[in-house]
């Protein structure tokens, strides 16, 4: 399996992700985890908490439709496995999601920023846990 690296779309998400989550901390005092945010929007606690997070949601949502504006044509992306594994593998990250009190994007972007000792080693153990289950699907069992 070959992975297309894109250095100035890597860059240029990256940045975009790092202003947008500074700017929910700055605006609203709240961390820019993907996961929370989504449960929130099911269980607001008040009609602007529930704004803010439909907001966000619908900027992620949109985002193709944007690049289709843009570019003319819808962004490709190739999923190389079934949809079983797909929901199978969502399952599993929630349940990662809930036991490590956050997703990557809460504790990799946002904790870290703070030097949020939690953060750090959940973002330590989510690399560690990513480098072998790669290492594991590629080299071992050779998909």
């Amino acid at each position: 399996m070959e992975t297309l690296f894109t250095p100035y779309q890597a860059l240029g998400g990256g940045a975009l992700i790092g202003l947008a989550s500074v700017l929910l901390m700055w605006t609203h005092g709240r961390i820019m985890g993907a996961t929370g945010i989504l449960a929130g929007f099911f269980t607001p606690s008040s009609l602007a908490d529930w704004s803010w997070r439909a907001a966000i949601l619908l900027g992620m949502v949109s985002a193709p439709v944007a690049y289709l504006l843009v570019s003319g044509n819808m962004p490709a992306f190739n999923v190389p496995v079934s949809t079983n594994m797909l929901v199978i593998g969502g399952l599993i990250v929630g349940c990662g999601v809930t036991l490590g009190s956050g997703c990557t994007s809460g504790h990799g972007v946002c904790g870290m920023a703070r030097l949020s000792p939690r953060s750090i080693a959940a973002t330590l153990t989510f690399m560690l846990t990513t480098a072998i289950t790669v290492y594991i699907v590629r080299h071992i069992l050779g998909m």
